[in-house]
């Protein structure tokens, strides 16, 4: 029987209830969601942010997603397997399906966040990693795989088929070689955060020359980040702009946007 939360003011439940039409759970527990909906900016001792869920559907999000891609995957070593996920995973994918699944519709945040025209990929990230754990709270790790798998199945598969599209470091070095026969490599600008929810900035820098910068939760989404910006920097400066043509035609679409 699913249970009602009489506490929650009227708006409040109408926000969850329209929000558990979107992601396709209906809560016995309400207040599971609404924290998952709940900023920091706009916590209350009644109402707590849901940076602890974020934590938590971190790992809850990191189990379903291996053990999924081990069982898929049989003929993938453990290093293509890690790839895959590093993707599936990362701060910018997570933050497509969360922007998909209207997520920030209902995010509750402070004024001085929701005066941004847009979210920011890593908020967009968060509460979909929040949403994962109550979720899981609520119903259990099943629930939690099924509602995990429904929306980032499609990724996976994007990710398998095209795993060089997002492979901009790899793509980088191959160009940097090519014509200067130089390595690129990245700085660490800066690290802030607590360890559950760092925040990284590199710049990439190729022939003592800073590129363009990249931002995310890990060293490897920031540095990727990087990379995809410098490349497209790099072949411009070349006139070699036909060449993004060439590697959007082979499904690297993102570096012509």
């Amino acid at each position: 029987m699913l249970l009602e939360t009489p506490t929650l003011p009227e708006s409040d439940l109408e926000r969850v209830r329209s929000c558990e039409e979107a992601i396709g759970h209906r809560f016995r527990d309400a207040q599971l969601l609404l924290q998952a909906l709940t900023h920091s900016s706009i916590k209350t001792e009644d109402n707590p942010s849901n940076e602890r869920l974020e934590f938590l559907g971190d790992s809850v999000l990191g189990l379903v997603m291996t053990e999924f891609l081990y069982n898929f995957f049989q003929d993938q070593d453990e290093g293509d397997l890690t790839q895959i996920k590093s993707v599936v995973v990362s701060t910018s994918t997570l933050a497509m399906e969360s922007e998909r699944l209207n997520l920030a519709q209902f995010y509750n945040v402070g004024k001085g966040v929701s005066r941004r025209r847009k979210l920011p990929e890593s908020l967009l990230a968060n509460v979909f990693e929040a949403v994962v754990a109550a979720i899981y709270r609520d119903a259990g790790l099943e629930e939690a795989r099924r509602f995990i798998l429904r929306n980032l199945y499609h990724q996976v598969l994007s990710v398998a088929g095209n795993r060089h599209r997002l492979n901009f470091k790899s793509l980088l070095q191959q160009y940097a070689q090519k014509e200067l026969n130089i390595t690129p490599t990245y700085r660490l600008i800066s690290e802030k955060g607590p360890d559950h929810l760092k925040w990284f900035k590199v710049v990439s820098v190729i022939a003592d020359r800073e590129y363009a910068t990249g931002e995310g939760r890990s060293k490897k989404d920031a540095e990727q980040i990087a990379a995809r910006e410098s490349l497209r920097m790099f072949l411009r400066e070349r006139g070699q702009e036909s060449e993004l043509g060439e590697l959007s035609a082979n499904g690297s679409e993102e570096l012509s946007s």
